[in-house]
């Protein structure tokens, strides 16, 4: 492992808290940044996130955090982006590109980047000019919440660059944090994207009153859409049986700890897409991801019956008492 790496990490939420209190086991010092100044004076006085997994308590000698997204950048080997899609492009509106060069970029971004309807992978490589060899994304399945509780965690790492990943997959190792690595880039980071889109499903459902039979006939078909979906989009060979996928998927679709499941939950129950955004004060990226994936969809023609049932709720607004009606007559 070589402890001398400088990395920094972007954003101020959940992801980005859960990712620096990983790294410290094996570094001696992260960047981290954040856009809340009164965040950033929180934690440098009291040493926690006070927004974020509070409990998470800091080694200040051994994090730098600051709002200056060139003064934490600048330095670094390694950047984490860990900030919501639908924020990405404006974190990086008027970044200097050239200060991106020669550095390697990794994902914790869980969503689809709405103004251009692109994978995080490809925002990287067109907004800074980075290669994919020097991209990779940090997946689950994985819950912030878990690791700040330093429950057994499972993270994958994936990249074109086999050595790049395996030695993120290393520096993010420890005692509560088992790592596997992935050479399917696109792959993972897509499955990622829409696990949010069935999450929103499940939730839904349960909103609705289905039970666990129903649930669990959804989430089968969903990893079949997934699977056809991404062998479309990127055809290389993969096992969507594993945790980066289905195991992905799962913990999203049913976990208390689901942003996107409780805001489909709250759909479910009768609230409108404004309220449950207002009431749950997080961002469930699956709301972005629904659109973004018919929009890219329309090229490829897949059948995702479960994605167009969402979509129907959220964009169309069609009751979702109907709609999941109509969707139990085309599962299997």
């Amino acid at each position: 492992m070589n402890e001398s790496k400088k990395i920094a990490v972007i954003g101020g939420g959940s992801w980005a808290t859960a990712l620096v209190k990983i790294l410290c086991n094996n570094l001696s010092s992260v960047n981290w940044w954040m856009r809340n100044d009164m965040a950033v004076e929180h934690i440098l006085r009291y040493r926690h996130n006070p927004n974020y997994l509070q409990s998470v308590e800091f080694d200040l000698d051994k994090v730098n955090v600051s709002t200056d997204l060139i003064e934490i950048i600048q330095p670094a080997d390694i950047v984490i982006i860990a900030t919501p899609s639908a924020f990405l492009t404006k974190i990086f509106e008027g970044f200097p590109a050239e200060i991106m060069e020669g550095k390697v970029i990794f994902s914790a971004v869980k969503g689809i980047i709405p103004e251009y309807n692109a994978i995080p992978a490809r925002f990287i490589h067109k907004t800074f000019g980075t290669p994919y060899d020097n991209i990779g994304i940090i997946c689950g399945p994985c819950h912030a919440e878990e690791v700040a509780l330093e429950r057994l965690s499972y993270l994958t790492i994936a990249g074109q660059n086999e050595e790049m990943a395996e030695e993120m997959a290393e520096l993010l190792a420890c005692r509560y944090i088992k790592t596997t690595v992935s050479d399917d880039l696109f792959g993972t980071e897509l499955s990622a994207v829409l696990k949010n889109v069935y999450a929103l499903a499940s939730g839904i459902c349960s909103g609705l009153g289905y039970g666990d039979n129903f649930q669990a006939v959804l989430i089968s078909n969903a990893i079949q859409e997934i699977e056809n979906f991404i062998d479309e989009v990127s055809p290389i060979h993969r096992d969507v049986k594993s945790s980066a996928y289905l195991g992905d998927l799962l913990v999203t679709a049913y976990s208390k700890f689901s942003r996107n499941r409780t805001f489909g939950f709250m759909i479910g129950k009768g609230y409108s897409v404004k309220t449950a955004q207002l009431e749950m004060d997080m961002i469930a990226e699956g709301y972005y991801a629904t659109k973004c994936v018919m929009e890219i969809n329309k090229k490829f023609q897949v059948e995702m019956p479960i994605v167009e049932a969402v979509y129907n709720i959220l964009y169309e607004k069609i009751s979702p008492v109907i709609e999941m009606r109509i969707l139990t007559d085309r599962l299997s």
